[in-house]
């Protein structure tokens, strides 16, 4: 009956599915879908998450993960090489580049409202193969930002306490002779303290950041206004340069879009706690929403006061903010600007730290990771075996492992997502999956409702049969597959070239062929090594696939089925296919353009993924005996059944 899983395609048993082969099997398996979270499938898990959030909250988590100590460094690095005085138009069309990922991460959080994130969304839109990869790069991701971040924090407290040295010992930096390296004890407590918050409950530890966050906020208005009163009292010597506004042209302003487009990743934090919060329809969109524009104005102002109080050239790359005011004879403002970098690593540290546990979460109850992984507390309500597991690991490598070399592989993990995000809402909207996963353990209540609709098709067709000949009827088996006539009308077969079957091909075809033409169109651009006739043939061919994508999703009809996926109300991203389009073009160049040697590494991460799922997750997956039915018919086979069982 219907279209099974994987065990019944590998076993190549009844069903039908025995002529897939084990290469077919493995692929089917990679590409099976799980369905959105419901009332049924919740209903078999023994703890659910506290659904303690509001948006307030959600503001704290978005702005707190994304606003790092990188903006009291990155003005000066990239006036200095890129923009200019031009740095506040870079890091408004940084701003607009993360707000077409924020609209994608709106609508996805809205509909599916679940732990996971981009892990849960390309599990439900495009397969479980990518999903592994996906919420494996993103453990990658918060592992080592979160104690990439730790490790920043010592010295900037330091300078609080008069310089490097200054720290207790307990708390100081020491160097290893024997095994060459350099150990940091208070980035280790530190992670410690973060995870023993997290585990308290994820209200407790939202408002903790909140709090941080205010501080670190603070301290950006005191950079404003204050340099805002210095730069009308000299006159804004910044701005007043031969070289103009654009000292590095049109293209170095954009070079440094591209660099500062970094300091907004930390929104898609928000998407993490979906399944805490209390009306995520509605205080999603806006939390990710209202933490990106309070991030981008903050930018915006704190780069446009920086650059015209001192001329580019002049900054200082290390300390651009600080050097700044002392050159205007205001030194002790350093310790406010030195307090709103330590409460900003602070906050963001909070924000590397929160998501991962709920990744794991996620992953372990799909049944792709150990069942460890998914144990809520029934106190706190929180994920604290995976907080603890996360916190140990983080607080190791902060101690132990100079990670700044290793910086690069957190922006992989979210780049993947944001891209895959976006893929995501093309597949939501053009080609939405029509049929969805149930255990096996309903299939008695599967057989009757699929005998029902079997008998019911065949009465109205016997009733039917001298007056409808040639057509079909609108009731339909529920797992059989449609029989077509023998002979079609001339009319009725151009018709069927518009069919909704053959939309729904097309569109799929399209979206592929238009990834591939963003890989094709960014990578010639990118590698200046490529020979100059191969460069420009495959940017032609990778513009061409681009444009024409864009042009045939923009004409086809967008599924009508986009409607009831998923927890509708919510927020719908505008502007398809345009947007998600242009997010997955941005998002693909700046993933290319990360150099060899980061890709290397994560490269060894991937493979690792990808055994473990192979070893464990694959023969594990909660899919791996789910049989999928039309998902019209779900709430009847559950209703039928007559309990509460789901697909954990």
């Amino acid at each position: 009956m219907g279209v099974l899983g994987d065990s019944q395609i590998d076993g190549g048993g009844g069903g039908g599915g025995g002529g897939y082969g084990l290469w077919g099997g493995c692929f089917r398996g990679l590409v099976r879908r799980k369905q959105v979270d419901s009332m049924h499938t919740k209903a078999g898990r023994h703890h659910q998450l506290a659904k303690d959030l509001s948006v307030l909250h959600l503001i704290a988590i978005g702005v707190g993960s994304t606003i790092g100590a990188g903006v009291y460094i990155l003005v000066g690095t990239v006036a200095r090489e890129h923009s200019g005085p031009a740095l506040t138009l870079s890091f408004l069309i940084a701003g607009i580049a993360a707000a077409f990922s924020a609209f994608c991460y709106a609508e996805l959080a809205s509909r599916c409202p679940s732990a996971g994130s981009a892990y849960h969304y390309s599990y439900i839109c495009v397969g479980e193969g990518i999903a592994w990869l996906i919420g494996w790069a993103l453990i990658l991701e918060y592992t080592i930002g979160g104690a990439a971040v730790a490790r920043g924090i010592s010295p900037n407290l330091a300078l609080l306490f008069g310089g490097g040295n200054s720290l207790p010992a307990f708390l100081a930096r020491h160097y290893i002779p024997g095994l060459e390296i350099v150990v940091d004890p208070c980035a280790a407590i530190l992670v410690f303290i973060v995870t023993g918050l997290l585990c308290v409950g994820i209200k407790e530890s939202t408002v903790a950041q909140g709090i941080v966050t205010t501080a670190n906020v603070c301290a950006m208005l005191f950079v404003i206004v204050a340099g805002s009163y210095l730069g009308f009292k000299t006159g804004w010597v910044g701005y007043e340069l031969p070289t103009g506004y654009f000292p590095f042209g049109v293209n170095g302003m954009l070079a440094g879009s591209a660099t500062v487009f970094f300091a907004y990743i930390g929104f898609d934090s928000v998407a993490s706690t979906a399944e805490e919060v209390k009306n995520p329809q509605r205080d999603l969109p806006l939390g990710i929403g209202a933490a990106l524009s309070i991030c981008c104005a903050l930018y915006m102002l704190v780069s446009s006061v920086i650059v015209g109080l001192v001329p580019y050239y002049a900054m200082d790359p290390d300390t651009p903010i600080s050097s700044a005011f002392a050159n205007h004879g205001m030194q002790w403002a350093a310790y406010i600007i030195t307090i709103g970098a330590v409460t900003a690593l602070c906050s963001t540290l909070m924000g590397s730290i929160l998501p991962q546990p709920r990744i794991l979460m996620a992953m372990a109850r799909d049944g792709l990771l150990p069942s460890f992984f998914s144990d809520v507390n029934k106190h706190t309500l929180v994920p604290v075996k995976s907080t603890i597991v996360t916190g140990i690991v983080a607080s190791t490598l902060a101690f132990c492992m100079e990670v700044s070399q290793l910086a690069g592989m957190v922006s992989v993990g979210t780049l993947l997502a944001f891209t895959m995000v976006a893929i995501s809402v093309l597949i939501l909207r053009y080609v939405p999956p029509e049929e969805v996963p149930l255990p096996s353990s309903l299939q008695e209540s599967i057989d009757s409702v699929s005998l029902l609709y079997n008998q019911s098709s065949v009465s109205i067709n016997e009733k039917n049969l001298d007056v409808n000949i040639g057509t079909s009827s609108d009731i339909q088996p529920l797992l059989s597959k449609k029989v077509a006539p023998v002979a079609y009308p001339i009319i009725k077969q151009v018709q069927d070239v518009f069919s909704e079957k053959n939309r729904r091909k097309i569109a799929g075809w399209t979206i592929m062929f238009t990834c591939v033409g963003v890989f094709l169109l960014t990578y010639s651009a990118s590698d200046l090594s490529l020979p100059r006739i191969l460069r420009f043939s495959l940017c032609g061919v990778g513009g061409a696939l681009l444009l024409c994508g864009l042009v045939v999703l923009t004409s086809i009809d967008q599924d009508e089925a986009r409607h009831s996926f998923g927890h509708t109300g919510g927020f719908l991203c505008p502007f398809v296919p345009l947007l998600p389009i242009a997010c997955i073009l941005i998002n693909v160049y700046l993933l290319i353009n990360l150099g060899a040697a980061t890709w290397a590494r994560v490269s060894v991460w991937l493979i690792i993924g990808v055994l473990v799922y192979v070893f464990y997750g694959r023969t594990h997956s909660s899919l791996l005996d789910a049989v999928y039915v039309p998902a019209a018919h779900v709430d009847e086979i559950y209703r039928s059944s007559g309990s509460g069982n789901s697909l954990a």
